[in-house]
C-alpha cells in the first residue's frame, strides 16, 4: 500500500515555472515506478512524465518534453515534477501515481496501482 500526496501547485503566469512534488509513505517507494498526470476539465486523464524505480529512465508526453523534467528522491520518498515555460494549455489537477517496477515504463492510466488526490495548476495568458 502506497499514500501519494502532491504539493506545489498554483497559479503561475505563461512562460513561468512550478515544480510539483509528491510524497510517498511506505517503506518500498523505491521499487516502485512513479508517473504524473493530469486532468483538465472536461477532459480526460493524460499521461505527462514517468520515471522508472532506479530513475535510470524517464519518459515524457510529446507536449512537456523539452519543458518538464520528472525527477526522484529514493532515501526521501519523493518524485518531482520540474515544469518550466508553462502555457495556458498546462491548466489541470496534477496527479502522482506509482506502480509497481516492471523495467519498462507504463504511460497508460490504467497501468498504475496507486493515485494521490491531486494538485491543482493554473497557468493565466
Amino acid at each position: 500500500q502506497v499514500v501519494l500526496v502532491e504539493s506545489g501547485g498554483g497559479l503561475v503566469q505563461a512562460g513561468g515555472s512550478l515544480r510539483l512534488s509528491c510524497a510517498a509513505s511506505g517503506r518500498t517507494f523505491s521499487s516502485y515506478d512513479m508517473g504524473w498526470f493530469r486532468q483538465a476539465p472536461g477532459k480526460e486523464r493524460e499521461f505527462v512524465a514517468a520515471i522508472s524505480w532506479s530513475g535510470g529512465s524517464t519518459d515524457y508526453a510529446d507536449s512537456v518534453k523539452g519543458r518538464f523534467t520528472i525527477s526522484r528522491d529514493n532515501a526521501k520518498n519523493a518524485v518531482f515534477l520540474q515544469m518550466n515555460s508553462l502555457k495556458s494549455e498546462d491548466t489541470a489537477v496534477y496527479f502522482c501515481a506509482a506502480r509497481g517496477g516492471s523495467g519498462s515504463i507504463a504511460t497508460m492510466v490504467s497501468r498504475y496501482y496507486y493515485w494521490g488526490q491531486g494538485t491543482q495548476v493554473t497557468v493565466s495568458s
